[in-house]
């Protein structure tokens, strides 16, 4: 293909995107098939590299070399504020990521919540099972926290303030995030070794309280953060199937591309739920070993889990879902 045919072929939408940027440029936000613009900015920027290997001349190439500029000013400037994709992110992306993966959300919930709980009723009728996956050690520390005659305050005397209390649970809750995600390169098996284990072995943190310790306690110190650890960790989980769905089911394009389809399509995800443990890791911190009443701290969780269900069924919709 000589100059000619290639300006021929190419010259429409060249135009177009001249005209798109000449009304955004002059102020009027209101383009024709704006959402377009991306699109034939990437055009014009293959077209520029292919014009320039080609040696199609100095002429032609400073034009597209100068609509690949303006393109660029004109996507940076309609990105907005920061504040601005925080708060778009919060209120429409992570909603709808949520709901449009609502079978694999189903899937995460199911591979935590049932080893939770068998693990929890299974320490009334054989505590064996639960001190064998445990072991001594963590059993100890059980005892320390939980214990009839210990009292919560000994977390400030391990770690001598809220603030680094927040810091040990936002690098445990971290490490349990990267692992959820992580392990879905491996075809999905690690995010379900790591959902699966980490239901038992919360399940049977809860069925030796209740076995050995007092379970107030324990109740009234996760009630606060307990929504926001649990369901950010099955979120993480949704994102590390997505990567394992992709590698199960590349298709045509490979599994490069499948990947990298999967891991954006998982990407708001794998940001909430982090968000989520993050903000568990501050409640955790700075709230859940207050000492205060324990009916405040359990109406405080409850409050916590019916506005997070609220969030992921509502907040969202009608806008532009699909």
């Amino acid at each position: 293909m000589n100059r000619q045919e290639f300006e021929k072929r190419n010259a429409r939408a060249w135009t177009d995107l001249d005209l798109k940027l000449n009304v955004l440029e002059s102020g009027n936000k209101k383009v024709a098939d704006a959402e377009k613009i991306p699109s034939l900015y990437r055009k014009v920027t293959r077209d520029l590299s292919l014009a320039q290997y080609r040696m199609f001349g100095e002429k032609l190439c400073d034009r597209l070399n100068h609509l690949a500029i303006r393109s660029h000013r004109v996507l940076s400037a309609q990105r907005g504020a920061f504040g601005e994709s925080v708060i778009r992110f919060t209120l429409t992306t992570f909603p709808q990521a949520i709901r449009r993966e609502r079978k694999l959300f189903l899937i995460s919930s199911l591979l935590f919540w049932v080893p939770f709980f068998l693990m929890w009723f299974s320490a009334r009728y054989e505590i064996t099972w639960v001190q064998a996956l445990l072991g001594s050690e963590q059993l100890a520390n059980i005892e320390g926290m939980y214990g009839e005659e210990e009292t919560i305050e000994h977390l400030r005397q391990q770690f001598g303030s809220n603030f680094e209390m927040f810091a040990h649970y936002i690098n445990n809750n971290v490490g349990i995030d990267f692992r959820l995600f992580a392990g879905g390169i491996f075809f999905g098996l690690g995010t379900i070794f790591f959902l699966v284990y980490n239901g038992l072995a919360i399940g049977g943190v809860v069925g030796y309280v209740e076995y050995a310790g007092d379970p107030q306690k324990l109740w009234s110190f996760v009630a606060g953060h307990s929504s926001f650890e649990l369901l950010g960790m099955i979120v993480v989980g949704m994102a590390g199937l997505k990567l394992g769905i992709g590698m199960l089911s590349p298709g045509q394009s490979g599994w490069g591309a499948s990947l990298t389809k999967a891991g954006k399509e998982g990407l708001p995800l794998l940001i909430g739920g982090s968000c989520m443990t993050a903000l568990a890791a501050v409640v955790e911190g700075f709230w859940s070993a207050q000492p205060m009443p324990s009916e405040i701290k359990y109406a405080v969780g409850i409050t916590f889990w019916v506005l997070h269900v609220l969030y992921f069924t509502f907040v969202g919709r009608g806008r532009s879902e699909a």
